[in-house]
């Protein structure tokens, strides 16, 4: 049921999984039909936009073009170029936006991408095959590795190396994958709202989130001239709540069913809810006056009971939301 509204609602929850080099991420909830109008720009400047390194030149020792052999290698140039494309590299001096390294191999050898690692540049693919000396021969060869974006074929590029060296087709982009999904949720009585699921896998060069991040900055940076020209106020304000696997710890000690003694030490010392105890941890709760072993002992089955060990510390948002939770629980009684 569609009803009369004088403000969008602002998404306020983002949940993120990051496992190695995959993440997902959630964000919700969003009003009809802004699901799909955020997430296909920030998918775009994922894929197009995201900062990466890639090969640009190469030279070879004894090659002339890219469609020459090797001696003693089993692959060919051409093979040799495309397996070194899917080897992914990242400069180690932010401050660089290119490089040049030098190799030297000398056969019989199986060369991987770990073997490229060096003061300059960290492969992000270790195990990324390349070629294999067949000989006792001596395979030396330079590799030009820049920083960009996108795709650059190798004709945008052969003007401005040297002639001694391939142009290369660039492959800049990080992302191997990026894809969103939109489902419906519930926000009050209301069905229709939005939430949008990105799942990211990135080569190794970035971390998923931390590209998620620089998309969505990206997008926020091309926003900016309307800021400037028209006035734009931002009037946002997020109001953060506790996920409801810690609500829990809001709710009064009298519900954990401590014996009269524990409950009368804490009473005293002015703790009125679980996530206080929480919060404190076990070194801090044993300092409570007159609490023996006993009843710290007690204290702490009750909260892992309830899933909460005190000698764990909470994630620092979580601990900044309860610790205003309670406050503001505190002034109400």
């Amino acid at each position: 049921m569609n009803k009369i509204k004088t403000k969008l609602l602002i998404p306020n929850k983002l949940d993120v999984e990051v496992d190695g080099n995959k993440a997902k991420v959630a964000i919700y909830p969003f009003e009809r039909g802004y699901g799909i109008t955020l997430a296909h720009p920030i998918r775009r400047v994922l894929l197009a936009s995201t900062v990466g390194f890639a090969p640009v030149a190469i030279k070879i020792d004894g090659v002339s073009h890219e469609f020459d052999s090797i001696k003693g290698v089993f692959e060919d140039v051409a093979t040799f170029i495309i397996n070194l494309k899917n080897v992914r590299f990242r400069i180690k001096d932010s401050s660089k936006d290119e490089v040049e390294v030098n190799y030297t191999f000398v056969g019989p050898k199986e060369i991987y991408g770990k073997d490229l690692n060096n003061d300059e540049i960290e492969v992000v693919t270790p195990e990324a095959y390349i070629a294999t000396l067949n000989e006792d021969i001596t395979l030396s060869f330079s590799l030009i590795i820049k920083k960009g974006m996108g795709f650059v074929p190798s004709e945008n590029i052969r003007n401005d190396i040297s002639n001694d060296y391939i142009a290369l087709d660039a492959f800049f982009s990080p992302i191997k994958n990026a894809i969103y999904e939109i489902e419906n949720i519930l926000v009050e009585d209301e069905t229709d709202f939005e939430k949008i699921i990105f799942t990211i896998e990135t080569d190794g060069q970035i971390a998923p989130d931390d590209a998620l991040k620089d998309a969505v900055n990206k997008l926020f940076s091309q926003f900016a001239i309307f800021t400037e020209k028209f006035d734009v106020i931002q009037e946002v304000e997020f109001e953060e709540n506790l996920d409801d696997n810690y609500k829990v710890l809001t709710t009064s000690i009298d519900s954990m069913n401590l014996r009269s003694r524990s409950y009368n030490c804490l009473e005293k010392a002015g703790i009125k809810f679980i996530g206080e105890l929480v919060l404190m941890g076990s070194n801090e709760i044993a300092k409570i006056k007159n609490l023996g072993k006993k009843s710290l002992d007690e204290i702490t089955e009750k909260l892992d009971s309830i899933g909460f060990n005190v000698n764990e510390p909470l994630p620092e948002n979580v601990k900044n939301l309860l610790q205003k939770e309670i406050e503001k629980l505190k002034d109400e009684v």
